[in-house]
């Protein structure tokens, strides 16, 4: 359903979900909401940054005509159960429990693509859940709001992965192959301003979250997309 169909039907708030690739290709970091705006996206997200772009345009414009409060939230990396587990199109950590698996399962070495080193900050889905509901009810501004641990909670890849092979006990051989491109190095995102408005949130320790994510992957191997 689209933004018109809420307004259509007399809907008063609607929180949409963006990315943090609609920011500028070239940017300073940490990003943060002001910059949304600043430049075109990297050339690999043209149409989707672009589009998601839009929501926020459509948000203010709807904002100024009509009065409604329609805004949005920028989630950085998400994962958790339920995720998409496909190894063509999954994200890092739920891409990464799937590799795990089955390498412990046909007991073959771990491939991963890359060096491990670029960095991300990830959000547990069931944090990502709490401040989303909070948005769509306390949450008073058009602007987006990005959802973030903090800057400081920043992993590696490796890291990353390290907290996977712990969580499933693989014992065995992890290859980084640095043919395959790393990717952005780094796309730190300010929490400045969810930290103004909930200063004593407590994400979930990043070493839980892994532990419970890979629990549910392995309990629920047979639903699970891949």
């Amino acid at each position: 359903m689209d933004l018109r169909s809420f307004l259509e039907t007399g809907v008063k708030k609607v929180v949409s979900c963006l990315s943090t690739c609609i920011f500028p290709d070239k940017t300073t970091y940490p990003i943060d909401e002001s910059m949304i705006h600043n430049g075109p996206p990297h050339s690999s997200n043209f149409g989707y940054a672009y589009a998601k772009r839009m929501i926020d345009v459509q948000n203010r414009a709807y904002h100024q005509q009509f009065g409604h409060l329609f805004t949005s939230v920028i989630p950085t990396n998400v994962f958790g159960p339920h995720d998409n587990y496909n190894l063509e199109d999954s994200h890092v950590i739920p891409g990464l429990i799937n590799k795990v698996f089955i390498a412990k399962r046909d007991n073959t070495p771990l491939t991963i693509w890359g060096t491990g080193q670029p960095l991300r900050q990830f959000i547990y889905s069931h944090d990502l859940a709490r401040l989303i509901v909070w948005t769509l009810r306390d949450y008073p501004e058009i602007d987006p709001i990005i959802l973030s641990v903090d800057e400081q909670a920043e992993i590696s890849i490796k890291q990353a992965a390290e907290l996977v092979v712990e969580a499933m006990d693989f014992k065995g051989e992890i290859i980084y192959d640095t043919s395959k491109s790393d990717g952005q190095f780094k796309k730190t995102a300010s929490n400045e301003k969810l930290r103004k408005y909930l200063p004593e949130f407590q994400f979930t320790p990043i070493k839980q979250a892994i532990k419970e994510s890979c629990d549910w992957f392995v309990n629920n191997y047979d639903i699970a997309r891949k």
